[in-house]
């Protein structure tokens, strides 16, 4: 398997049901905050994301952000996310993944790594051995390096047979 290529694509992270993670014996998810679970550059509170976050605890996933957000950005969200994690992650940088994977206790083929990008979310989770799972960026509102790596993106995933519309 390429360590570019995302085992799931979804359109959005409401997909990812209690069922869909017991289906591919998935415990814990790392969840990237900036257009996975939250608007670039939004501090607006989506009741949409909250309710979707306690379904999944209630039903005894573990969740974990890992952000390369700014510490200050990822601390608001995890405040009202109610769950742990870090800004400023380096991802895709391994360590930061196995990191995450001791804070969640779990091993990583029972995690999976959601996130919208396939240069740091799932090259990352790929090389950390887990379960990834690309999702639809929420907004065309990114930091310009983001605007560029998104075409090639679009290049990878057609390779693989996807019709991304980032």
């Amino acid at each position: 398997m390429s360590l570019l290529r995302p085992r799931d694509v979804l359109p959005h992270v409401h997909d990812i049901t209690p069922e869909f993670l017991a289906a591919r014996g998935l415990r814990g998810l790392l969840l990237d905050l900036d257009n996975t679970l939250i608007p670039y550059g939004s501090y607006e509170e989506r009741a949409d994301v909250m309710a979707w976050v306690a379904e999944l605890r209630r039903s005894g996933i573990r969740l974990y952000l890992l952000s390369n957000a700014t510490g200050r950005r990822a601390r608001f969200w995890l405040d009202k996310l109610g769950f742990e994690g870090v800004g400023m992650a380096g991802k895709p940088n391994p360590r930061a993944f196995r990191q995450a994977l001791g804070k969640l206790g779990l091993p990583p083929h029972q995690v999976g790594m959601v996130g919208d990008q396939v240069f740091t979310d799932i090259l990352g989770g790929n090389l950390a051995g887990m379960h990834t799972i690309l999702v639809y960026p929420l907004a065309d509102n990114a930091l310009p390096h983001t605007r560029v790596t998104r075409k090639l993106e679009r290049a990878v995933l057609k390779r693989y047979g996807h019709d991304w519309r980032a």
